[in-house]
């Protein structure tokens, strides 16, 4: 196999940049997910904007120039929101900025939680200008989300935390606990920015071909399951099976979980709408459900593509178009989701612990 494709997602949710190549680390694609739009709630809650609720993500377009990420908004013909003058200018930042004197936010993002970083009001205004609600733009920095449930192929699985009052409980529970830690000779449990639930999306060509089936036109792009590494596959949905992957001949990837999918399925990108009933555009999730709804854990959601992280030993490595690709490994059953994404009773969600 080959890898045909490399995409990254400065901005957690807007559309994505496609590379030739790029180091892929611990924590994924070099600038992937470090950065994320949240909607200000009433109370000041932080309520993440992704395509699962917010199809007008699809009208922004990203890119990187020498290591500043730039933002543009396309104006769709048929307006999802009133017209600002911000919109007609284009955001740019350093992909890696400095910290100091920015504004602390706690950010729970699927009851993984971390304090990151608000970057300025500058930033919060274009993006309020465009989305039409306010907002404000996050960055992770050197900060780490912490990886739920059996995820992660070194983690050890999350245990089940004490009942809290909130999240300020919460998070001296996480300094107690790293403070009794600091001693220990242990290494760091692996950990997130801004990625859902691990550092790299997996997927094939092969699979793709049977979505495209599905549909009169045959006309589904890839970039509708929001990738980082695509490979051309070899017999379709036979991803679901693999368990680790070499690139080059060497140990490169280890592939946990399936991928279940939402509405984000359903975006038309050139509109920023969901595709409206009848139209071919709002089908895609519908036609997946036929047949795809194969994770036990998550029954109700079909699954398209693989969640991955760096092999054992393996601290960094270069991956480019083109590169071979081979299964060293593969499991005889499909893995079972146990992410924790809806919270329980007085569970504030958690913190990262470091070793």
């Amino acid at each position: 196999m080959k890898v045909t494709a490399l995409y990254i997602y400065p901005v957690k949710g807007l559309c994505g940049i496609r590379l030739d190549t790029t180091e892929v680390g611990g924590q994924g694609l070099q600038y992937d997910r470090t950065f994320m739009v949240c909607r200000l709630g009433a109370d000041g809650e932080l309520i993440k904007v992704q395509m699962s609720k917010h199809a007008e993500c699809a009208l922004f377009q990203q890119d990187i120039v020498n290591r500043n990420i730039r933002v543009r908004y396309v104006r769709p013909k048929e307006p999802v929101t009133g017209y600002h003058e911000l919109q007609n200018t284009v955001l740019e930042f350093p992909a890696e900025p400095e910290t100091d004197g920015l504004e602390r936010a706690d950010m729970n993002l699927h009851q993984s939680r971390v304090l990151a970083y608000r970057m300025g009001q500058a930033y919060d205004d274009w993006f309020t200008a465009c989305f039409g609600f306010k907002t404000t733009l996050l960055y992770i920095g050197q900060e780490r989300r912490p990886i739920l449930g059996t995820f992660s192929p070194r983690n050890p699985p999350t245990e089940e935390p004490a009942p809290q009052k909130g999240w300020l409980s919460s998070l001296s529970g996480y300094v107690a606990g790293r403070q009794e830690e600091e001693e220990e000779e242990k290494e760091d449990p692996d950990w997130l920015t801004f990625t859902d639930c691990a550092p790299l999306l997996i997927a094939t060509e092969a699979s793709l071909r049977s979505v495209r089936a599905r549909v009169a036109s045959g006309e589904v792009d890839m970039v509708k399951f929001r990738p980082n590494i695509v490979v051309d596959g070899e017999a379709e949905w036979d991803e679901d099976f693999w368990a680790a992957l070499s690139i080059n001949g060497a140990p490169a990837l280890l592939l946990t979980k399936l991928c279940n999918r939402c509405t984000s399925l359903n975006v038309d990108y050139a509109k920023g709408r969901y595709g409206a009933p009848g139209e071919e555009q709002g089908t895609i999730l519908k036609v997946l459900m036929r047949d795809r709804r194969v994770d036990a854990g998550s029954p109700y959601a079909p699954a398209f593509g693989r969640y991955g992280f760096l092999d054992d030993g393996v601290e960094r490595l270069r991956v480019a178009v083109g590169d071979d690709v081979a299964v060293t490994r593969r499991t005889e059953e499909r893995p079972r989701w146990d992410w924790p994404m809806k919270p329980k009773k007085d569970d504030p969600g958690r913190y990262y612990r470091y070793a």
